[in-house]
């Protein structure tokens, strides 16, 4: 493994903050109270939406996970090492976000190079997979038939993932950073309310299947807050991958047991739902490659944002939104226009999006011309201040980018599950990483690998299961070891002198995109700290009828203002769950998460001092 031995750079974030005029600040909100520390974690720091100081730094929405990487910042370890041993804690903590079962796209800012990287370790799906994965007789089949089944897993990248960030940039072995979430598995974590509600949303379909029921239904009931939570299986994987490297999940006999899981869902005998088999094979998880690639990039405000290149659409889509916002000046617009500009540029990005975006290894994916200033300005010419555009939108062509065109035939935005995972961890020599992890639904598939503590992921539910229209050609239909488009947005910001100013990312399935670009321009232009940034109540316009708002909007009066000019909305009670960290001129770290969603994140520093 190399080994690589960073200097320390002096880091400068913006040198000014941009005032904000007619922008609502966020309520003051009061951080949720800590978990009982669960037993073998008596010295885990109370959980806290944001820390400062040195050392470097982690956010994460779990106070555990946030301490397992902080734990290894400690010891010595840099971001990368601290980004792998919080996923591992947070496989064991947020099982139904996140783990071993599923995938993620890892962002990496290097300071000795001050350059950034990424990982694509995107779920695939099976060799043998085409067009009609999700058709019978030639009609696409139930959405949920596809969610709870074997049909919609996809080769996990994750543990890819991490072999391949350490590989490239950590400085310790996995086993060492395993020991952190191996101990949590074992020793147990402490149920909080968000971890029983999302087991009761799965309640009956964990029901279903006796492995995930006898884990996570204990007697047949629901967690209890308060109580502790052990994962012994857990525990004995991640051994296993210490001892013989994330290989093991790729051959042998975990290989075969995820095979087996897959080709035959093991259904408890009263069941009644109908659960389809996939067709993973021990070649699929053999063949399986992560994907090192060039960054997404734009310019925004003299500051580059780096992002996640296709397979995800996230990078696209929040570089073209921003390069659609650079003509007006946020910073000094009403909470009206402010938000009217900001809904418009989602829905036209989405609007792109769906057309183009897919799998580059098989689409002909124009990043280049999603992301130039031009296709920009020439879809930016849409929006007028006085009446909001209809949905769904058309796409345009980087290709061609014709001033104002609204011709042709409009790609609907996909379902993606909401209940991925963040982080984002620093170091003391600057280094930077903004990971976004998942297994798709609240729970993936429900299925639980017998005796190995972990859920399999719905992945390949992120692919279109029919062409709209058959007539257009749709980029996210699955094909033989292809990647689903995600909205997974992992982003890192870097000021002229290509040192960071902040990294950050969320959850949320499609509502990723919009909840990042939400949260740079509220930080960026609007001038709120990055805390309040990632509180203030969200929108949502994914190229829809209408747009969702968080209540502190939908019960706000610039709905109606909006309304006035033609916009639709929904209320929904919750958008993602950002984290985010900071660098400050003085060269101290903040973390930031969330205030209130998911119960609260958690924020940590190596060594706390003082206030941002």
């Amino acid at each position: 493994m190399r080994r690589p031995a960073p200097r320390t750079l002096s880091i400068v974030a913006l040198a000014a903050t941009m005032l904000s005029v007619g922008a609502a600040a966020p309520p003051s909100v009061a951080s949720p109270p800590a978990k009982t520390p669960a037993k073998g974690h008596p010295h885990t720091p109370a959980k806290s939406p944001v820390a400062v100081g040195h050392g470097g730094a982690v956010a994460s929405v779990d106070r555990d996970a946030s301490a397992a990487g902080i734990e290894v910042l400690r010891r010595g370890g840099n971001a990368v090492d601290a980004a792998v041993a919080t996923a591992a804690a947070l496989g064991v903590t947020e099982p139904y976000s996140a783990g071993i079962g599923g995938g993620g796209y890892f962002v990496y800012y290097d300071a000795r190079s001050r350059t950034v990287h990424t990982v694509d370790g995107r779920e695939t799906a099976p060799k043998s997979a085409d067009a009609t994965l999700f058709q019978e007789d030639g009609k696409p089949i139930p959405f949920a038939e596809g969610q709870t089944s074997g049909l919609g897993v996809g080769t996990p990248g994750t543990p890819a993932t991490w072999d391949r960030a350490l590989d490239s940039w950590g400085s310790m072995p996995l086993k060492r950073l395993l020991e952190p979430a191996q101990r949590l598995a074992k020793d147990g974590f402490t149920v909080d309310e968000t971890f029983r509600t999302q087991t009761a949303s799965n309640e009956a379909r964990f029901a279903d299947f006796p492995a995930t029921a006898d884990l996570f239904l204990p007697g047949g009931e629901l967690p209890v807050v308060g109580s502790v939570f052990k994962n012994p299986d857990l525990a004995r994987t991640y051994a296993e991958l210490g001892r013989h490297g994330t290989e093991a999940l790729y051959r042998g006999d975990l290989a075969r047991d995820i095979v087996r899981t897959v080709r035959k869902p093991p259904v408890g005998p009263d069941a009644t739902r109908k659960v389809r088999p996939g067709d993973l094979t021990t070649g699929d998880l053999a063949a399986y490659r992560t994907k090192r690639q060039e960054p997404t990039k734009v310019s925004y405000r003299g500051l580059d944002v780096y992002g996640m290149a296709p397979s995800s659409s996230g990078g696209t889509s929040v570089g073209e939104a921003l390069n659609i916002l650079e003509r007006t000046d946020l910073s000094r617009a009403s909470q009206e226009k402010y938000l009217h500009r900001f809904i418009e540029a989602s829905r036209i990005a989405f609007a792109d999006r769906g057309r183009w975006v897919g799998d580059p290894a098989f689409e002909d994916v124009p990043t280049k011309g999603l992301l130039s200033q031009r296709f920009a300005d020439s879809r930016e010419c849409l929006i007028k201040d006085d009446v909001a555009l209809k949905s769904p939108l058309a796409p345009g062509d980087p290709s061609d980018p014709t001033a104002c065109a609204a011709g042709g035939t409009a790609a609907p935005t996909t379902y993606e599950g909401e209940n991925t995972t963040h982080l984002t961890a620093a170091d003391k020599w600057g280094n930077v990483v903004a990971y976004t992890l998942t297994i798709e639904s609240t729970g993936g598939s429900g299925i639980t690998v017998p005796g190995r503590g972990f859920l399999l992921n719905n992945e390949l539910t992120d692919f279109s299961f029919a062409a709209a229209n058959p007539a257009v050609h749709d980029p996210n239909l699955p094909g033989p070891g292809k990647r689903p488009r995600s909205s997974i947005s992992p982003t890192i910001v870097l000021d002229d002198r290509d040192r960071p100013v902040l990294a950050l990312g969320s959850p949320g399935g499609a509502t990723i995109i919009t909840t990042v670009l939400q949260t740079l321009t509220g930080h960026l232009d609007r001038g709120l700290p990055l805390v309040d940034a990632i509180a203030a109540p969200r929108a949502s316009q994914r190229n829809s009828a209408t747009t969702e708002l968080e209540p502190g909007l939908y019960d706000s009066p610039v709905r109606a203002e909006l309304e006035a000019l033609g916009h639709a909305f929904t209320r929904n009670p919750e958008i993602g769950a950002a984290t985010g960290v900071q660098r400050l001129p003085d060269g101290r770290w903040v973390a930031a998460a969330e205030k209130v969603r998911r119960g609260g994140g958690s924020a940590m520093v190596v060594h706390p001092a003082g206030r941002p």
